[in-house]
């Protein structure tokens, strides 16, 4: 059987009363044990001595209104609030507002009631009430977390926090020496002192307090039954268990029985010293996480600017075009109607581009780009490329496409440098409004490839080439040219995915060179 709900129904009328337990006890979803008063007396009675979850209360009773029920119930269990349902023979707005003051969870008439309406009105009440009782439980929780977090906080040193609870151990034991002993392969081997040892097989970490008479090793510290020691050990949120050092109570002077009590007080320090060491892990990866969260809530707000501006000038041309043929369609020449479809489809192009820029970015930024390396033919790969840029440009552009050396042997993944070269050249093209040669030269030697796009453009000023790699940066001298400043950031990410390099060479008005240097094959290391 299912755990019961105490209910209890305060009616003087038993006719009433046997209703409302036929009905709660057909409810599929709940078992209720059903309680009964046929007075306010009565029930305020069985309150006090067999607390209730729930209270079905009539408005009218004998000796006391529902109302004044309410005060009395709050007077005798001091306070504390048990979840109530009133009903009353009659529809009274009045009333029902007058009872919701008071707290009550809902109010039912009585002459509109059925069975499903009951039972939804209880299992409401009784939803809330475990949704309070949780929230009550998680405060309590919060506030206790909180109260400890504070204590383990007075320092916010992890070193002094350790030197402190020996310390104040070795005082308690009044013992020769406590330590805390922390394997640690990352230990400085060139560190010297009178609280750090180590070994050249077993690097060991050490804190201790006591006699500085009593020469210890921290390896034969372990070894020694003599001691009292136990582990440190930190779990991670899925409670696994990862062994960190051990708090040792040493004795060198005479022989020493240990007792319980003594092994409790370690015992207990050493969960404490866990929650200590495992808070400031915490602190250093919440704050790189906090960071890059910033830095993430920095990068959205961004986009949204950046779309909301991008867009607006691009989709108002779209609009008048649009508006523009499907008003004048049937009297406009085939050449105007070509170019206003023209328009439609370039702006189309630039706000498709748009997205896709922010979404390949945002890919990035969370570090979840797939890097797939294939064998790729560069000199056909970027061929094929030069030849569907041609078909995209007007005949102001002119593609000069050379390639030297050895460019055999090259493993990389096609995606990220489909992108890099659609990013250099798009930029090559865009930022030469007065047309050009636009030059790709590939330069194939033993263990990479060099290539470097160069084109006849406005060119970047010196003062802007710094930045001009981090995302929706531009140069200042862009004037009303589109783009969003995410090109080259996501070229110099698709680069350095393949291990290489990327450098850029301009002047105002002299064009720009960028020049990209990959090794052939490339193996990226895993970020875990």
């Amino acid at each position: 059987m299912p755990n019961a709900w105490k209910l209890l129904i305060i009616d003087d009328c038993a006719t009433d009363r046997k209703i409302y337990r036929r009905f709660l006890l057909k409810d599929p979803h709940h078992y209720y044990q059903i309680l009964e008063a046929d007075s306010a007396e009565v029930g305020l009675g069985l309150c006090q001595n067999m607390p209730c979850d729930l209270i079905l209360l009539d408005f009218c009773l004998p000796d006391m209104s529902g109302i004044e029920f309410l005060d009395q119930l709050r007077q005798k269990t001091f306070g504390s609030s048990v979840p109530v349902i009133m009903l009353t023979g009659r529809g009274d707005e009045e009333i029902a507002v007058e009872a919701m003051k008071k707290g009550v969870q809902d109010y039912l008439v009585k002459q509109h009631l059925k069975a499903d309406v009951l039972q939804l009105a209880v299992r409401n009440v009784i939803k809330q009430l475990c949704l309070q009782t949780q929230l009550q439980k998680t405060q309590e929780r919060q506030r206790l977390i909180a109260t400890m977090l504070l204590r383990i906080r007075q320092s916010l040193d992890l070193e002094e926090i350790l030197y402190t609870a020996v310390r104040e151990v070795q005082q308690m034991l009044k013992c020769d020496r406590v330590i805390v002993c922390q394997s640690s392969p990352e230990a400085d081997s060139d560190q010297t002192g009178q609280n750090y040892t180590t070994d050249q097989n077993n690097p060991l970490l050490c804190y201790w307090a006591g006699s500085d008479d009593c020469n210890f090793n921290p390896l034969e510290l372990l070894d020694n039954k003599a001691n009292l020691m136990v582990p440190i050990t930190l779990s991670d949120q899925q409670t696994v268990s990862k062994p960190w050092g051990f708090l040792i109570a040493h004795q060198c002077t005479g022989k020493r029985e240990w007792q319980s009590d003594e092994l409790e007080v370690l015992c207990e320090v050493s969960v404490q010293l866990a929650i200590a060491i495992q808070q400031a892990e915490l602190l250093t990866k919440t704050q790189a996480a906090l960071e890059k969260e910033k830095q993430l809530n920095a990068f959205k707000s961004q986009i949204i600017t950046t779309i909301s501006h991008e867009y607006r000038t691009p989709l108002a041309s779209i609009l008048a075009a649009a508006s523009t043929l499907k008003q004048y369609g049937d009297h406009l020449e085939e050449l105007k109607k070509h170019k206003f479809l023209h328009i439609i489809e370039q702006k189309a192009r630039h706000m498709s581009k748009l997205i896709d820029d922010m979404l390949v970015m945002n890919q990035f930024e969370l570090n979840k780009t797939k890097f797939k390396t294939i064998p790729l033919d560069l000199e056909q790969f970027f061929s094929s490329l030069i030849s569907e840029q041609q078909q995209l440009v007007s005949d102001r552009h002119e593609f000069i496409f050379q390639s030297t050396g050895n460019n055999k042997g090259f493993w990389g993944d096609q995606g990220l440098l489909r992108l890099i070269f659609s990013n250099l050249m798009s930029n090559a093209i865009k930022y030469s409004p007065k047309g050009g040669n636009v030059e790709f030269h590939l330069i194939g030697k033993e263990s990479e490839v060099i290539f470097f796009i160069q084109d006849q453009g406005i060119g970047i000023p010196i003062a802007d080439q710094t930045n001009l790699f981090q995302p929706f940066c531009r140069g200042s001298n862009v004037d009303t040219l589109p783009g969003t400043g995410l090109g080259l950031a996501i070229t110099k990410a698709c680069v350095e995915l393949h291990g290489g390099s990327i450098t850029l060479d301009s002047q105002p008005d002299q064009g720009t060179k960028v020049t990209v240097c990959l090794p052939k094959q490339h193996i990226q290391k895993s970020s875990h």
